[in-house]
């Protein structure tokens, strides 16, 4: 690729397409999985083809519905209403950048919307004849941190429970999920129960599931409007968007603010919320959230924790280590894995409810090693399926945490939340921890490098500092030994030494040191290792070979297909995503 002075958009989408097309055709990509291609431009077409209806129907026609396409357009001279459409018209998002915003980070959080795709073709039915009026119920992508909302009206208010069935499928399977949601009785003027009214604007008291369907509706009708080229159908669509937001006040591109002079308000929240005359989804949301629902996580003052080290932790290219306390033996091993590979931890989804995936980024390796490649953590992903189902991402810049309400926290900012049993403390840019019942921790070192190295990386250790809830069959790397027992003797048979206290293997001969975990004979060799950010240095017996005979199976028998995924093919774990 080489800067031509030009803008060729129709050329630049003809080639991804092509390329992606090609990749997938050659390398048994699944008929299921998700393509993408994410287009930037800051400019409009100036070179190829220019007409605009001309370069929506080569893109049409090259995409055929198989691969959604993502713009992002930046600066003041882009031709957005053509970008906008380009993403409407195959299953994409747009976003905007103006020229005196922060892009990199803009593009950063884009990306992190949209890198982990976990459904497509996703359908939501009901029953005929129950539901009128629904808004959209086809639904290409789901990502992870994205959400789903449908809202309508029901033909029978008396009806106790309403009958949705839904659909979908990922790069392994078709899903179909069949289910009766209760229907809760309608409250006396049809307000959410539990949330304030709203006063002094005059409205009286607005249901707020129909402000909620209004807004979607106004949305897919201006979506709508956007890809129309017919002007009749156009004008109805204008006509009717216009209508919507007027009676619900709301502010779109067909309607005005009208200001008026501000009066003081002496009152409390009731008072403010009522004067909001055109409000977005984040407003509506928050008059949905009425007392009845269970409260979020709640922000806790800073703390300093201390923490205990634990040894059974996997750090830095990456390094396994495994504490048996009982035989007073450590043994360690290293996972040459490759960048994007998703490797799981922990699994003890059936059980405890518990799963752990981390997932690799790579980097150079220095020129004096016999590496070709480093691999380090990039992210680690905490699934939790009891007693509620949650989820943390953890990366060195931040951690997500969705229990139901979404909440995003920077690691450079020393904070505790804690909800339902989870609780994550973060000390800022050193180390995030995470506690489950009480019973299980998990500690996530954040490596940062000021002025890094071509060959380092700012990347994750974890460290399992309390197993006690954790059940017998738990599995995954690390996993399978947290219950398990080992002792070392020396071969050759008939010469066999417990060496369990022996710090280092005895010297001369042709013998071999052997540890016996599990039902294996794995050969050992003593090495020492630094773990925790180098503060301590323990004695510990290796497994080559990528573990060879340590661990059950094999190394890819531990490769997850994305970081949500809780299957395990090893061990007694048999469940999914989807269970």
């Amino acid at each position: 690729m080489s800067p031509s002075g030009g803008t060729d958009i129709n050329g630049a989408l003809q080639t991804a397409i092509g390329l992606l097309n090609n990749y997938v055709t050659h390398n048994d990509i699944e008929d299921r999985s998700v393509s993408l291609i994410i287009f930037l431009t800051d400019g409009k077409p100036t070179v190829g083809e220019t007409h605009t209806l001309k370069i929506l129907n080569n893109t049409k026609e090259a995409a055929r519905g198989r691969i959604c396409i993502f713009t992002i357009g930046i600066g003041n001279d882009v031709d957005f209403k053509l970008l906008e459409k380009l993403s409407l018209e195959n299953c994409g998002l747009t976003r905007r950048v103006h020229e005196e915003e922060d892009a990199g980070s803009q593009l950063i959080g884009f990306y992190d919307e949209i890198r982990t795709p976990l459904l497509s073709d996703i359908r939501i039915d009901y029953p005929p004849g129950i539901v009128e009026h629904a808004t959209k119920t086809l639904f290409p992508n789901y990502f992870n941190g994205s959400e789903i909302i449908i809202a309508g009206k029901l033909a029978d208010r008396k009806v106790e429970q309403l009958p949705v069935e839904v659909t979908a499928s990922n790069s392994k399977k078709f899903v179909m999920l069949k289910t009766k949601v209760p229907v809760e009785p309608q409250k006396v003027g049809n307000d959410v129960p539990g949330s304030p009214r709203p006063k002094g604007d005059g409205q009286g008291d607005p249901n707020h599931i129909k402000r909620l369907w209004s807004y979607l509706t106004v949305k897919e009708l201006l979506s709508s409007w956007v890809q129309s080229n017919d002007e009749q159908e156009k004008e109805q669509l204008r006509q009717r968007a216009q209508a919507l937001a007027v009676n619900y006040h709301f502010l779109t591109p067909f309607t005005s603010m009208k200001l008026k002079k501000p009066t003081l308000h002496t009152g409390g929240l009731e008072d403010i919320h009522g004067m909001s005359a055109a409000t977005g989804p984040e407003m509506v949301m928050q008059s949905l959230r009425g007392a009845g629902l269970q409260p979020g996580p709640t922000l806790k003052k800073p703390y300093d924790p201390r923490i205990k080290i634990s040894k059974t932790s996997v750090d830095g290219d990456p390094h396994f280590v495994v504490d048996f306390p009982l035989s007073k033996l450590t043994v360690c091993f290293n996972i040459d894995g490759q960048p994007g590979d998703i490797l799981r931890l922990v699994s003890d989804h059936v059980h405890s409810g518990v799963t752990v995936n981390g997932e690799l980024i790579g980097a150079p390796a220095p020129p004096s090693g016999h590496k070709k490649q480093r691999t380090y953590f990039r992210t680690i992903t905490i699934l939790i399926n009891k007693p509620e189902r949650s989820y943390l991402e953890i990366t060195p810049n931040r951690v997500i945490l969705d229990g139901g309400n979404r909440l995003v926290l920077p690691c450079n900012q020393s904070v505790v939340v804690g909800s339902r049993g989870l609780e994550v403390s973060v000390s800022a840019n050193a180390n995030v921890t995470v506690t489950i019942q009480g019973t299980i921790a998990f500690v996530i070192l954040i490596h940062l490098y000021k002025n890094p190295a071509p060959f380092q990386r700012n990347h994750l250790g974890f460290y399992i500092s309390n197993s006690r809830g954790l059940s017998s069959n738990c599995h995954g790397l690390l996993g399978q030994f947290l219950n398990q027992d080992a002792k070392l003797i020396q071969e050759p048979a008939g010469h066999s030494k417990n060496l369990t206290n022996s710090p280092l293997p005895p010297a001369g001969g042709t013998s071999e040191t052997i540890l016996k975990v599990k039902g294996h004979r794995v050969p050992v060799v003593w090495k020492q290792r630094k773990i925790y950010n180098g503060e301590e240095q323990i004695d510990c017996w290796f497994a080559r070979n990528n573990a060879a005979k340590l661990i059950d199976g094999e190394y890819k028998d531990y490769l997850a297909s994305h970081p949500f995924d809780t299957e395990m093919t090893l061990g007694s774990e048999t469940s999914s995503l989807n269970s």
